[in-house]
């Protein structure tokens, strides 16, 4: 039972993060629509197996975490600044006009896999959110940093991913009449997060002085 619980949480916690438009979703549905879904949905699968080690890596790290609570204190003002940083990033960047896009020639199933796999391990942001959501359901005791746990966990966050990406690829369709303009909504809706994160993580730090 308690393994049910843990994948369904971390099935829910991948469908957030996964939800808000962005560079892998709405890259997925952009290849479903010129592609077909089939490639869509190759792109998918090899996002997720990166999620799948992405997610491994964070709950391993959480786990060190849990067991050295003076750690959690430095890095949590080194994650303030970084996330600050990453938040003016993105803003900045958001205000930049959008350069011309080039249409690219027809891929390969293959190709689009290995392309689902590069933007995946670009975008390393899972790895921090998936450290902290299962340090909180550690608290919990909602997941227990035991192989099982963490295997039920990392299957929970796949799942969660693929799932997100499945509903992008298949309902967006409305996209195919307009012009796909995620890169500046991806860059507001990353810089909004990372901005949310920092005041959250600033708040934590004044608490524990």
């Amino acid at each position: 039972m308690g393994l049910t619980i843990t994948f369904f949480l971390s099935l829910i916690i991948a469908l957030v993060g996964v939800i808000p438009p962005g560079l892998l979703n709405m890259t997925a549905a952009k290849i479903s629509l010129k592609e077909g879904y089939n490639r869509g949905l190759v792109f998918s699968m090899g996002v997720c197996l990166v999620v799948i080690f992405q997610t491994l890596i964070a709950v391993i790290f959480a786990r060190y975490l849990s067991k050295h609570p003076e750690v959690i204190k430095v890095l949590q003002r080194v994650a303030f600044v970084l996330f600050v940083l990453i938040a003016i990033y993105f803003f900045v960047l958001a205000k930049k006009k959008p350069q011309p896009k080039i249409e690219q020639t027809r891929r390969s199933k293959q190709s689009r896999f290995f392309y689902g796999m590069l933007l995946s391990a670009l975008n390393v942001f899972p790895i921090p959110y998936q450290a902290y959501m299962s340090l909180t359901l550690a608290g919990f005791g909602w997941l227990t940093f035991d192989n099982i746990g963490i295997t039920s966990y990392v299957a929970g966050a796949a799942t969660g991913t693929f799932v997100m990406l499945y509903v992008y690829v298949f309902l967006f369709e409305k996209i195919k009449s307009k012009r796909i303009k995620s890169q500046k909504n991806m860059n507001y809706s990353i810089g909004i997060i990372t901005a949310v994160i920092a005041i959250v993580t600033l708040i934590n730090i004044i608490k524990d002085l």
